[in-house]
C-alpha cells in the first residue's frame, strides 16, 4: 500500500487536535489547539462551535508538516470526539443557532426532572443512561425551548442537531454543499434517543423529549467509510471513523476481551469496562453504552463510570485559587507531605457523576485543621481522582460480577508518580500505562484504519499494544479500607446543597 499513515482529528473539552500515526501506532506529527471555555452563568459551559471547526484545519496542517508529509500519503481519517457536547445548526446555512452545550453544563436539570416525572431511570433499560444533565437529547431541547424560532425552524426541517463527531463530519464532507448528516453508535449512545438493542433512534423517547426526527444525524458503525473529506486541507482522504473520546480510547488501548478496562484520566475519568456482545444493566450508578462497532459486525458493549472532575481540579486550584502556577507543580506539591493531613476534597462542582448521580451535591473540603497545609491540600486534590476511581470500579465489579486484574491507564494525568502509586494502592491490583499514552486519538486512527484494510482488524492493535509503567500495590489493606471509608463519609457532605428551584 502506498499510503502509510492514518490521520486522527481528536475535539477534546479544552483543545483539538491532529495526529498522523505510522501502522506501528506511533504518532509522527501533531497539532493542537486550545479553544475558548465560555462559562455564560453558573453552571453553563459552552464551546464556539464555528471556533472549533475553524482550528480543526490548522492543526490538520501542523501535523501534517511535523509529519512530513501531504494528503497523499493518508490512507483515512478518523474523528473522536467529547461526546455530549451537543450543536444545533441550520443545514442550509452552516450557522450554528447557539453555542455547542457542553458535557459538563447543568442547565438541564430542572428539565431533567420534568421529563423524568419522579423517575430518573424512566428510560434507563432503553438507552443505558438515567437522565442526567450529562447527555445530549435534553441539551437539545433546551435549545428548541429558549432560542427565538428554533422550534419552528426544527419542525420545518431546518435544523439538525449533532454531537461534535457529526459537526466535525459534516463539515469535512462537504456542509451545505452536500455534507454527510451521521453519527456513530458510540456518540448516538449517549444522547438518551437510541434503543441499545437496535441502534436506531427511538421515536417515541424523541418524541416524549419534543425533538424531530428530522433533526437526528444517521447512526452507522464506527469503523466505515462514511465519505471523503473536501475540506480542512484533507480532500479525496476517506473520512472513515467516528467513536466518542472514552471509547476510542477504549478501543486504542485494545481492550477487546470481556472484562478488560481501562481509565482515561483527562479533563474528568472515565473507566470502561467491556462487556461484550451482551448489554449489562446496572445497579450500582453506572452506565450502560456501545464501547465501538467494527463494521458489519456485532456492537461491543461497555459499563462505564463517568467522573466529571479530575484534571479540571488540579486546573482550579492552579486558575481559581493560585496555588500553582503550573498543572506539573501539583506532584511537587504534594511531594512535600506523606499524606492528606486528614483533609479530602470532593470535587463536584457540577454534581456528583457516577455511581451517585447527585445534581444537588456540590464540591467540599473536609477534615481541615490547623496543621493542614498547602501541600495536604495539593495531595488531596490529587487523592480525590483514585478514590473515584475506586468507586468506580467497586462498582463495576458489582454489576459484572468479574473481578479486574489490572487497570490500564491513559490521559495527561498518568505522567504524575504520586497519583498513578496511589491509583494502584486504593485499587489493590497493577496499574498499567502504555507506551503512547494517546490512546483516545489512536483508537479513533486504529478504527479508520481498520475501515479502509490499512490495519487487519483488532488483531493488529493488540499487535502494537506495549506496556510502558506498571505500579502495584503496596498499601496495607487495613490502612488502604480507613482511607477510604473516610472519603465515603466525605462525599455524604457534599449531598444536598442545591435545593430545587
Amino acid at each position: 500500500m502506498t499510503d502509510q499513515y492514518v490521520l486522527a482529528i481528536d475535539q477534546g473539552t479544552t483543545s483539538t487536535r491532529a495526529i498522523v500515526f505510522d501502522h506501528g501506532g506511533r504518532a509522527v506529527g501533531s497539532g493542537q489547539k486550545e479553544h475558548e471555555q465560555l462559562f455564560p452563568r453558573a453552571g453553563w459551559v459552552e464551546h464556539d462551535a464555528t471556533e472549533i471547526w475553524g482550528n480543526v484545519g490548522e492543526v490538520v496542517a501542523t501535523a501534517l508538516e511535523g509529519a512530513g508529509i501531504g494528503t497523499d500519503a493518508l490512507a483515512a481519517v478518523g474523528v473522536t470526539n467529547q461526546r455530549e457536547t451537543t450543536v444545533v445548526w441550520d443545514r442550509t446555512t452552516g450557522e450554528p443557532v447557539h453555542n455547542a452545550i457542553v458535557w459538563q453544563d447543568t442547565r438541564t436539570d430542572a428539565l431533567c426532572r420534568e421529563l423524568g416525572a419522579g423517575d430518573p431511570d424512566r428510560w434507563k433499560a432503553r438507552v443505558g443512561l438515567p437522565l442526567a444533565t450529562y447527555f445530549a437529547g435534553p441539551k437539545v431541547r433546551w435549545v428548541l425551548d429558549h432560542v427565538d424560532g428554533a422550534r419552528e425552524r426544527a419542525e420545518t426541517g431546518d435544523l439538525v442537531m449533532g454531537t461534535m463527531d457529526t459537526w466535525l463530519v459534516w463539515n469535512l464532507t462537504g456542509g451545505v454543499d452536500g455534507g454527510l448528516h451521521v453519527t456513530d453508535v458510540t456518540n448516538a449512545s449517549r444522547t438518551m434517543l437510541m434503543d441499545l438493542d437496535t441502534l436506531a433512534w427511538a421515536e417515541d423517547i424523541a418524541a416524549d423529549m419534543g425533538i424531530p426526527l428530522s433533526m437526528l444525524p444517521e447512526i452507522r458503525s464506527s469503523s466505515e467509510v462514511y465519505g471523503t473529506c473536501t475540506a480542512a486541507g484533507l480532500d479525496g482522504v476517506p473520512v472513515a471513523a467516528a467513536l466518542g473520546d472514552q471509547q476510542a480510547a477504549t478501543f486504542g488501548q485494545a481492550c477487546f476481551e470481556e472484562g478488560m478496562a481501562k481509565n482515561t484520566y483527562g479533563t474528568g475519568c472515565f473507566m470502561l469496562m467491556n462487556t461484550g456482545t451482551e448489554k449489562v444493566p446496572s445497579t450500582h450508578g453506572l452506565l450502560t453504552t456501545v464501547a465501538y462497532q467494527v463494521g458489519d459486525a456485532a456492537p461491543v458493549y461497555a459499563l462505564e463510570g463517568s467522573i466529571a472532575v479530575a484534571g479540571s481540579l488540579v486546573q482550579w486550584l492552579r486558575d481559581n485559587l493560585g496555588m500553582i502556577d503550573s498543572a506539573a507543580q501539583v506532584e511537587e506539591l504534594a511531594a512535600q507531605v506523606d499524606d492528606n493531613g486528614g483533609a479530602y476534597v470532593v470535587p463536584a462542582f457540577s454534581g456528583l457523576f457516577a455511581p451517585y448521580w447527585r445534581s444537588d451535591a456540590r464540591g467540599v473540603i473536609v477534615g481541615l485543621t490547623r496543621y493542614v497545609n498547602r501541600g495536604h491540600i495539593a495531595r488531596a486534590v490529587l487523592e480525590a481522582t483514585a478514590y473515584q476511581t475506586r468507586e468506580v470500579l467497586d462498582a463495576m465489579e458489582a454489576d459484572s460480577g468479574v473481578e479486574v486484574v489490572e487497570l490500564r491507564v491513559d490521559g495527561g494525568m498518568t505522567a504524575n508518580e504520586t497519583l498513578m502509586r496511589f491509583q494502584a494502592d486504593q485499587l489493590g491490583v497493577d496499574v498499567v500505562r502504555p507506551v503512547v499514552s494517546e490512546t483516545t486519538a489512536l483508537g479513533a486512527a486504529y478504527a479508520a484504519g481498520i475501515a479502509v484494510g490499512f490495519w487487519d482488524g483488532e488483531g493488529d492493535v493488540t499487535a502494537n499494544w506495549a506496556e510502558d509503567a506498571r505500579w502495584s500495590p503496596a498499601m496495607d489493606d487495613g490502612e488502604r479500607e480507613r482511607l477510604y471509608a473516610q472519603w465515603k463519609k466525605a462525599v455524604t457532605r457534599t449531598f444536598d446543597w442545591v435545593e430545587e428551584e
